[in-house]
This record gives C-alpha cells, structure tokens and sequence, in this order.
C-alpha cells in the first residue's frame, strides 16, 4: 500500500498542495499534521502504526517527516528495518532505487553510529561518577543504622514482617535482601 503524509507547522499554512501531490504519487491512504515538528506529531504516529512491511511510505520533502538530523535517521532507520519503502519527492529519495536504498543504509548506519557514541557517553559518564565516589542506581532507602535495626527486629521475631514493613516504608522483597546480604557467607 502507498501511504502520505503531510505536515505544516502552523494553522496559516495549507496542507492541499502537499495532499495534492501525494494523490498524484497513488497514495491511497494520507496522514496530516498542523503542527510544529517539535510538538507531538500525532498522525506521523498514527501513520508509523498504520505502515506495514512492503509498504511505501511518501512525503512531498524530508523537512515534513523528521523534527531534526537525529529523529530523521530514527524514523529511517525504523522504516528500514519494517521493510517499508520511503519516497521524498523534491528531495529525489527513493528507496525502490539503487541510489535510494544506499543512503537508506547510510541513515542506518549514521543511526547506529549515533547510538555508539551515546553508550560512550554514558560509559565515560558512569566511570567519572564513581571516581567521584557516586553510584549508580536508585539511592538506599536505609541507612546502616536503621538496616541494623531493621535486622534486630526480624531476628528477635517481635513483631511481624508486616508491622516491619509498615514501620520502615519498604517492600517484603526489600527487607528479605538487606537480611540476606547481612547473613555470612558459606
């Protein structure tokens, strides 16, 4: 099936010459937006739900589909791996053809390299933090004085493991691993 979709970024602009030429292109199913690209682009979702694979998705420019470089390489990228062709028609982008489907797989490959970088940044980010003394993670709900107490509770079997609970704000789950953690190891 050959989809369209159109966007404007505001109320003043007019979506029909884009519609226009999408109709012209056989689109027989069409998807608009008026709306900032930086806002949420509801019909490009409902679109991106609507594509299946083998399906030929069409926009009149690639300023229409994507917000900015890193959402454009994201939604090709998402295209490519659903099998769905992707047309531009004034940028002359078509993946039917030899030419198309390279710089598709160049947007995936730029896609994957932005992806790499991002894990390096957090690697370094993360390896900095605990020279720093900071760790990952969500921070401990007790502190050893309270875990010490919290462990006298359990092993004296005065109160219940739901009383325990209650008192300190914490999950079963959470006071069976501080206990286990407290146990020596055989």
């Amino acid at each position: 099936m050959i989809v369209g979709y159109a966007r404007v970024s505001s109320q003043n602009q007019n979506l029909e010459p884009q519609i226009a030429e999408l109709q012209a292109r056989g689109c027989e199913k069409i998807f608009s937006d008026t709306i900032s690209g930086v806002k949420t682009q509801t019909a490009l979702n409902e679109c991106l739900q609507f594509i299946r694979n083998g399906d030929c998705l069409i926009v009149t420019r690639l300023d229409r589909l994507g917000r900015n470089l890193s959402n454009l390489i994201s939604l090709m990228s998402e295209l490519r791996n659903r099998e769905v062709e992707f047309i531009s028609i004034h940028d002359s982008f078509d993946t039917s053809s030899p030419t198309g489907r390279m710089v598709f797989h160049f947007f995936g490959a730029l896609a994957e390299y932005e992806r790499e970088l991002i894990r390096e940044r957090i690697k370094s980010g993360q390896v900095h933090a605990r020279k720093r003394g900071k760790t990952n993670g969500r921070p401990r709900s007790l502190t050893p004085q309270k875990i010490k107490q919290l462990q006298t509770l359990y092993d004296n079997k005065e109160i219940s493991l739901n009383e325990i609970c209650t008192t300190f704000g914490i999950a079963k789950s959470t006071i069976y691993r501080y206990i286990k953690k407290s146990q020596p190891k055989e």
